[in-house]
């Protein structure tokens, strides 16, 4: 995998697996293209540590603007190292407001240029500590906290809602403020862990399902962050699909006439609406309800359009 996920998958997979699902639509692959790449020589990581977790947010835009595309390059913010620190011991400096996870790979010339080149960018941008994977061993360790990170949230609450958004790489700073902004009003945690290479986030609101209105508040908040994400660019979904849950961000992020192509396009393949209906594409109805349609004199545009 391309971009920042590239240190959380095995590399050199010998089988290509394809799978395409019916979120409320269904297409075929025809053909596909693909391209094999050889496996790299050599591969090192730096573990950069900041102390305020815009400046981390920052040095990922800067990385990128520089033209450096790492293998992987993650982000988490001080809730969620810790609590992957605590479990698997990772050597995580758990002082640090946020770290990075850059990983650089190529042939022995190339990655000890880039690494150099990594560094400085880090540390212009104000990283308190950089460090590089010694062996691979080492290298391995620093991803083995990023990968259990999820499950080491769960070991710190009850439970946690597990947000999807993506953003322009510039605006990460921005957004991981205001997103502690809304910890703070809807008053719940959130650790921030997510691909920050692609811009992808993913927030984790902790809540207490025991509790009643914190789950409520959790899905507002989560909605919220939705909203954010297309506020500034972005998208409601990097990877884990809409279907029911972020079917009101859809009518954040799609205008009317938009939603009536899609619309359009899920009948020309499901003309009976048999395929997850009430899934991925919201009804103009329910975007008028949302309050993200405009709806004049009390009438819908086109209402001679069912609205299933």
């Amino acid at each position: 995998m391309a971009g920042s996920g590239g240190g959380l998958d095995s590399p050199g997979l010998d089988l290509l697996a394809l799978m395409t699902g019916s979120e409320g639509m269904l297409g075929v692959v025809v053909e596909v293209l693909v391209k094999l790449l050889p496996i790299p020589t050599k591969a090192q990581v730096i573990l950069a540590a900041f102390d305020e977790v815009e400046a981390a947010g920052n040095a990922v835009a800067a990385i990128i603007a520089n033209g450096i595309i790492p293998a992987g390059l993650e982000l988490m913010d001080n809730l969620s190292l810790c609590a992957a620190e605590a479990f698997i011991h990772a050597g995580y400096p758990v002082e640090a407001a946020a770290i990075l996870l850059c990983e650089l790979d190529g042939s022995e010339e190339e990655v000890a240029v880039s690494v150099k080149f990594v560094c400085s960018i880090l540390k212009s941008s104000g990283a308190s500590e950089v460090r590089i994977s010694k062996d691979d061993t080492e290298r391995q360790r620093f991803w083995a906290g990023r990968k259990a990170a999820f499950p080491a949230v769960g070991r710190i609450s009850p439970d946690y809602y597990c947000m999807d958004g993506t953003i322009p790489r510039k605006q990460l700073a921005m957004v991981l403020k205001k997103i502690a902004e809304m910890s703070q009003r809807y008053d719940l945690r959130c650790a921030n862990v997510f691909h920050a290479g692609d811009g992808n986030l993913h927030p984790l609101i902790l809540y207490d399902a025991n509790i009643p209105g914190e789950l409520e508040n959790a899905e507002k908040f989560g909605g919220e962050i939705l909203e954010l994400c297309v506020a500034v660019g972005g998208t409601i979904t990097g990877e884990h699909g809409v279907g029911l849950e972020k079917i009101n961000q859809m009518c954040a992020q799609f205008p009317d006439a938009e939603l009536e192509i899609f619309h359009a396009v899920k009948a020309a393949f499901d003309p009976h609406n048999l395929l997850n209906p009430g899934k991925a594409i919201p009804t103009l109805s329910r975007c008028a309800e949302f309050g993200a349609m405009h709806v004049h004199a009390g009438q819908l545009r086109f209402p001679e359009l069912e609205r299933f």
